[in-house]
């Protein structure tokens, strides 16, 4: 039995990040990315699909990329927040993602995660046995298309960082803020695609960043799914919503191997996260190590998650996430 007071202030020792070890995580993150871009343009005289090839190690330390950022969002990769904030703002014009914009709903989605009551921004949308047979002959196959697997990861990704990012949306009405972070970051992001194209040409331009982007949004969207929808997880209503109880049954322990683990920035300690979303990545794994007993906690493993992807509705009467096909059995 995990006690929850006492984690959470053993977690606080850990909330410390280190300047010379954060320059080190960007460098080892950027140059590789550089160096495979170049190498996939590069790879273009001779063969396409040596490219599409390089494409998915350059797609993961694009995703490692968003991974800083995201700690940038959470003031846990630099002390002062000044730099994680100008960080995370440049970082945001690569990963196609406004930064400010984005760190707010993310912070709603800590909020809020595995809340039953206050669904709908930042995460994935998951309806109950209930909400869905109430609805519409029509609504219930948008809502089956919207979990289909070629949608959830291939679709919307691409859909969410090419598009939706363009416009703030949730926050159109928030005042100036978000505005001025999405607007910024399409200003940026067009210089940044014009000098690129200016160097390479549109054409291999194309051939060489899109597949990077789309696999890099898929792979995100993948993890994300699975650090909140898995077998075990655990969803309430507000009334019995506790912040200590969404983040270690409400969040998964992705148990990944080793070069996965460190490609995606240790984001599968998902729990230790939620519990405590100041620690930066690179200190995830020592909490994990001083505190084994974490480990059984959400476990799940690669194979685990494929199973998960047929899970599509929450059943408030079993405590369980459900298939369609099971939903009344």
């Amino acid at each position: 039995m995990i006690d929850h007071q006492s984690l959470t202030r053993t977690l606080l020792r850990y909330r410390k990040p280190s300047f010379s070890r954060a320059l080190f995580e960007v460098v080892v993150t950027a140059v590789p990315l550089a160096l495979l871009w170049a190498a996939m343009w590069w790879s273009l005289r001779y063969s396409y699909w040596l490219t599409l090839l390089l494409a998915f190690p350059a797609a993961g330390f694009m995703l490692r990329l968003f991974m800083i950022q995201h700690d940038c969002g959470h003031g846990a990769f630099f002390r002062q927040s000044a730099a994680n904030n100008w960080l995370g703002r440049i970082l945001g014009v690569f990963t196609l993602t406004p930064y400010d914009y984005w760190k707010r709903n993310h912070a709603i989605h800590h909020a809020t995660a595995s809340n039953l009551d206050r669904r709908g921004i930042g995460d994935i949308d998951t309806l109950t046995v209930e909400e869905y047979d109430q609805r519409s002959w029509a609504r219930r196959m948008l809502y089956r298309c919207y979990r289909n697997v070629l949608v959830m990861f291939g679709i919307g990704p691409a859909y969410m960082f090419l598009l939706q990012h363009r416009l703030p949306f949730y926050q159109m009405r928030d005042g100036l803020r978000p505005w001025v972070s999405t607007m910024a970051t399409n200003a940026a992001i067009g210089l940044m695609l014009a000098g690129l194209i200016w160097l390479v040409g549109f054409g291999p331009f194309l051939a060489v960043h899109l597949p990077i982007m789309l696999l890099a949004a898929s792979m995100g969207v993948w993890l994300f799914y699975v650090q909140h929808q898995f077998e075990d997880v655990t969803w309430a209503r507000a009334d019995g919503w506790a912040h200590h109880d969404a983040a270690l049954k409400g969040s998964s322990y992705y148990d990944l191997p080793g070069p996965l683990r460190w490609l995606t920035a240790n984001i599968g300690i998902h729990h230790v996260h939620h519990l405590n979303s100041r620690i930066p990545y690179y200190r995830l794994g020592e909490v994990m190590r001083d505190h084994p007993e974490l480990k059984s906690v959400g476990r799940v493993t690669f194979w685990q998650s494929l199973h998960s992807v047929r899970l599509s509705l929450w059943c408030e009467k079993t405590g369980k996430l459900v298939s369609f096909r099971n939903r009344k059995s």
